[in-house]
């Protein structure tokens, strides 16, 4: 389990200053085609860090991000001056399939090319979609980069709770998670705050000025109409999922008291009590390079400190607030989809299928899906059948590939682990989670039945099927939870 907590902060730059300068809108300057100039754009980011902010955050879809950052960088060098000052955290977003150590090689590669670097500052991997297991390998990818010294630290970014626990289960060196966390959105201050204490994994905050929303020139405004720019887009949605302009508009009163109190910007609080979040490392603040700059108002907050009354304030305002739905991340994943594009359902569905299906020899509108173990056709079964509009999933273990456990001693993480395994196993055969109407845990010690069953309890939320938990002599393999499910297909 990592223990570098302390070694991640002062590593990252983030010891005197949590405030990261974050890149995402470089990707919305540059949106028809358009491309920053580079020469400027990377002026405008090394003024940052004349001014005393040099950690900046970026990743492999920020549009020239990454190349302005690496300009920034050989400015420095041709100036004889100290260019490992800079900071810089980029993000491998791979689609499922590229998970072998090859496809990892070469998305890190690209990611140093590209910054112009030898050994990346912090490598946080983003992964689309859980039902498919590849994000294990890739991984065990990045774990072997960091032995070669090409990577220094690896997080992720919008990884759950459920699944940033089978990563550090299986002793990955996760240091911290970025995910959205504002006094919008609490999710992160939960079971995620919890895990990161355990395991002495950091949070990267982003969002937490909403996209620009949280600060004075939209206090007692109309809602706007037709915002164009992709962070307002995004963050107007987050704005009406927890209950709207008028309840947001309370929160901004209640924030603007506070600045007035300490004769700062409502921005400054908004992000001030981010960071005052004990799991929180840092929080990522945007910057639309070569347009405006934020260097004074930013270095306010520095000094800022939020006290109990403060805090309270905003505990008592956040009351009105409706809880953002799913964990951290669930919004990239299922609705409500509250991202800069909206509904990403047509993305995931174009992702490779885990499995694929085959007719069974002889019968109609009776199809398999197989998992390639060898044991299926010596003992004669399944990964899973559909007969008509009926699914029926074997008994499923938390094996990765064709023999590797994952969760070792661990029932949480295994069952988080079978649950993406069987549905991948539905996936393939047109059924979905909410369809199944069935499913039998067998585990080998029943004291384990609560932390299983809160897991299917997150998984089945919805259709909440008929369920059957039975303690068992043994499993076969080092397993300690199997589950099987039946799906009917309207």
């Amino acid at each position: 389990m990592p223990k570098q907590s302390n070694t991640l902060i002062d590593s990252l730059g983030l010891r005197e200053n949590p405030i990261v300068t974050g890149l995402w809108q470089v990707a919305d300057l540059e949106r028809g085609g358009n491309t920053l100039d580079q020469n400027n754009a990377s002026d405008a980011l090394l003024n940052y860090a004349e001014q005393g902010f040099h950690c900046f955050d970026m990743a492999d879809h920020y549009g020239s991000a990454e190349l302005i950052a690496g300009a920034a960088r050989a400015k420095l060098i041709k100036a004889g001056q100290d260019e490992t000052s800079l900071k810089l955290y980029t993000k491998w977003c791979p689609e499922p399939h590229l998970f072998s150590l090859d496809a990892v090689r070469a998305g890190i590669e690209e990611r140093l090319n590209r910054l112009g670097v030898e050994c990346i500052d912090l490598l946080q991997l983003h992964w689309w979609s859980f039902e498919h297991p590849g994000y294990i390998d890739v991984m065990d990818g990045l774990m072997l980069l960091k032995q070669e010294g090409r990577i220094k630290h690896i997080g992720t970014t919008n990884f759950d709770t459920d699944h940033l626990h089978v990563l550090l289960s299986a002793g990955f060196e996760v240091e911290c998670n970025q995910v959205c966390l504002s006094v919008l959105d609490h999710r992160a201050l939960g079971d995620m705050s919890q895990l990161c204490s355990e395991h002495q994994v950091k949070l990267l905050a982003y969002g937490t000025l909403a996209g620009g929303f949280l600060s004075d020139q939209w206090l007692n405004q109309p809602e706007p109409d037709g915002v164009t720019d992709w962070s307002k887009m995004k963050y107007l949605r987050f704005i009406n999922a927890t209950g709207g302009w008028a309840v947001f508009q309370q929160v901004m009163q209640a924030l603007n008291t506070i600045a007035g109190k300490h004769g700062v910007s409502l921005a400054n609080v908004a992000a001030r009590w981010v960071i005052q979040q004990a799991a929180v490392a840092g929080v990522i603040v945007g910057a639309r390079l070569t347009e405006n700059a934020h260097h004074d108002s930013n270095r306010e907050l520095l000094s800022l400190k939020l006290d109990e009354t403060d805090m309270q304030l905003i505990s008592e305002v956040s009351t009105l607030l409706t809880r953002i739905p799913g964990d951290c991340g669930s919004e990239y994943r299922q609705p409500p989809y509250l991202t800069a594009s909206g509904d990403l359902s047509h993305h995931l569905n174009s992702l490779p299928k885990v499995y694929a299906k085959e007719p069974v020899p002889g019968r109609v509108n009776r199809w398999q899906v197989s998992s390639g173990s060898e044991y299926e056709p010596i003992c004669g079964y399944s990964r899973a059948i559909r007969d008509g509009n009926r699914v029926m999933v074997s008994g499923t273990t938390a094996t990765h590939g064709l023999d590797r456990p994952v969760g070792t001693n661990n029932p949480r993480a295994q069952t988080v682990y079978i649950l993406d395994k069987i549905a991948a196993s539905l996936g393939a055969l047109g059924a979905t989670m909410d369809d199944v109407v069935r499913t039998r845990i067998y585990l080998k010690d029943c004291s384990n039945w609560e932390a299983v069953s809160r897991v299917h309890g997150r998984y089945f939320t919805q259709s909440r099927p008929a369920n059957t938990l039975l303690e068992v002599s043994s499993l076969v393999g080092p397993y300690d939870v199997e589950i099987e499910a039946e799906a009917v297909i309207p």
